[in-house]
C-alpha cells in the first residue's frame, strides 16, 4: 500500500472508530429486549438492562431501592433525555446508596434480573412496577453546562430559528456537554 493511500485511510479509520459508541464494561452483555412498560416485563428471571431518571431512593437496613422513570437507552446504554417514557420500574440492590448523591433527576442504568412486580400509587393511579434485582447500578456523570453571552440586540445563531423571529433555545443537549446561551433581556438598558 502506498504512503498517500495510508495517509487517506488512517484518518478515515480513526473517524469510523470514533463514531462507534459502546457501553461501559459493567453494562455490557446480552439482555432481554422488553422494556418496563411491556406486558411481559414482570416475567421472572429475565436479564435486563434498563435505565432512566431517578424518581426516588428508599433505603432499608440492608438494601436500597430506586424508583426509576424509564427512558430509551442510546448506543452507550445511557438514558436519552426527551419527553417519552418507557414506563417505570423499581431496582433494588444490597447496600446503602446515599440519596444526596443518587438524587431525583439523575440518570442511571441498571442491569439485573426481573423478580416479579409490585404495586404502588402514582397519584391516585395504582401502578404496576416491574422489580429488578440489580447487579449493577450505574450512575452517569451530570452533563457540564457552559455559559455564553450574546449582548442584545445582536442575534444568537438560532435567532431566526424554525419557530420564527426571536426563537432562542436556552438549553439543548448534544453528544458534547450542553451549552447554555445567556443574553440580557430585550428591555434591559445599561
Amino acid at each position: 500500500m502506498s504512503t498517500p493511500t495510508r495517509l487517506i485511510l488512517l484518518p478515515a479509520a480513526l473517524l469510523a472508530l470514533a463514531g462507534c459508541a459502546t457501553a461501559p464494561a459493567p453494562l455490557q452483555g446480552n439482555f432481554a429486549t422488553t422494556g418496563p412498560a411491556d406486558e411481559t416485563a414482570a416475567a421472572p428471571a429475565q436479564k435486563v438492562r434498563w435505565g432512566g431518571e431517578i424518581l426516588r431512593v428508599d433505603n432499608a437496613r440492608d438494601h436500597s431501592c430506586f424508583e426509576v422513570l424509564a427512558r430509551p437507552l442510546d448506543a452507550s446504554a445511557r438514558p436519552l433525555r426527551h419527553d417519552r417514557s418507557q414506563g417505570r420500574f423499581i431496582a433494588c440492590r444490597a447496600g446503602f446508596y446515599d440519596p444526596a448523591v443518587f438524587e431525583a433527576g439523575r440518570e442511571i442504568t441498571v442491569t439485573g434480573t426481573v423478580n416479579g412486580s409490585e404495586r404502588r400509587k402514582v397519584g391516585d393511579y395504582d401502578y404496576r412496577y416491574p422489580r429488578v434485582d440489580a447487579d449493577v447500578i450505574y450512575l452517569w456523570n451530570e452533563p457540564r453546562y457552559l455559559r455564553a453571552a450574546y449582548p442584545y440586540p445582536y442575534p444568537d445563531p438560532w435567532f431566526y430559528g424554525p419557530y420564527g423571529y426571536g426563537w432562542d433555545p436556552f438549553w439543548y443537549r448534544t453528544p458534547f456537554p450542553p451549552v447554555v446561551v445567556v443574553r440580557p433581556h430585550p428591555h434591559h438598558h445599561r
